[in-house]
């Protein structure tokens, strides 16, 4: 398969020994079948020619979730896999848990009894990211649908990933940017907050990608960039002045390939069912990063 053959959103790479692993969130026919059934990996050894499917993830018998299964990223923290990834029922608001595997191939499986983000919040997007003293973090959106104005907030984690570690804090306010475009109405506050990625620079800065809304020719879905110059994941977080991508696409993150460049991967468009995974070189400048050149897989 090529990568416009796949149709996912949510792109994520995990790359190790040679393999590149895509996951994402499936779209299609097949998931508006309620229950849903699972999540998949492609695998690849030059980006650019992909495997079929696998299911990773398989809904276990009992598991409390039955739809909304989105945006899975793969990390792995002291030899074990672990893929953070949101879940929704009838009767439970959209949330995020941790599963865990002995391989990036799964079976992934809960450790846990439930979600890892907040009881009573609608939240998505988990992501993760250890910082310099060691201490594992999990960020994710508090949803617009729940307060309006979404939110990005980090909770410290305990060393076995398996609870939170203290309180949650918000980093950063989707309407706080100067384009965020309010969805429902432009008078009302009501900001999306999508897929937040952290990538440590060359310069010590911590750069957090994040996706949202401006008010472009058709209310643009945009890659957009936060930036602590402390480097620190609690910031203070600023607004970077230019977007990584703006023609309708995003929900990104960067990984190094095998070939040393470095990639940045996203979905666009970001109308259903037009969505595939769009890949690009990438270079880190002195404040962020920028694409150098057209998507890969226009190749």
């Amino acid at each position: 398969m090529k990568l416009n053959e796949i149709h996912i959103r949510d792109p994520f790479i995990f790359a190790e020994d040679g393999v590149y692993y895509l996951y994402g969130t499936r779209r299609g026919p097949s998931t508006k079948v309620i229950p849903w059934k699972g999540l998949d990996v492609y695998t690849s050894r030059d980006l650019y020619e992909w495997s079929e499917p696998h299911e990773c993830f398989t809904r276990p018998d009992g598991f409390w979730a039955d739809r909304d299964f989105f945006a899975p990223e793969i990390h792995k923290y002291k030899g074990v896999y672990y893929m953070f990834a949101s879940f929704r029922s009838e009767t439970r608001l959209r949330c995020s848990q941790i599963l865990r595997s002995d391989s990036p191939m799964g079976p992934f499986l809960p450790f846990t009894d439930g979600p890892i983000t907040p009881e009573g919040w609608a939240c998505l997007d988990a992501t993760f990211y250890v910082d310099e003293n060691g201490t594992p973090w999990t960020a994710f959106c508090h949803e617009w649908t729940q307060i309006g104005d979404g939110t990005i907030d980090v909770m410290p984690l305990t060393d076995d990933l398996a609870s939170p570690a203290g309180p949650s804090k918000v980093i950063l306010r989707a309407g706080d940017a100067e384009w965020a475009y309010s969805l429902i109405d432009p008078s009302s506050r009501n900001y999306v907050t999508d897929g937040p990625f952290f990538r440590k620079g060359r310069n010590g800065k911590l750069y957090m990608l994040w996706s949202g809304f401006h008010a472009g020719p058709q209310y643009w879905y945009v890659q957009a960039l936060a930036i602590s110059d402390s480097g620190s994941i609690l910031g203070p977080w600023r607004h970077a002045d230019k977007f990584i991508y703006d023609s309708d696409g995003g929900h990104g993150m960067i990984f190094d390939g095998f070939d040393g460049n470095t990639y940045l991967i996203l979905h666009s468009t970001n109308v259903n069912p037009n969505e595939r995974p769009r890949l690009f070189k990438i270079e880190e400048n002195d404040d962020g990063f920028e694409i150098t050149g057209g998507a890969e897989n226009d190749r």
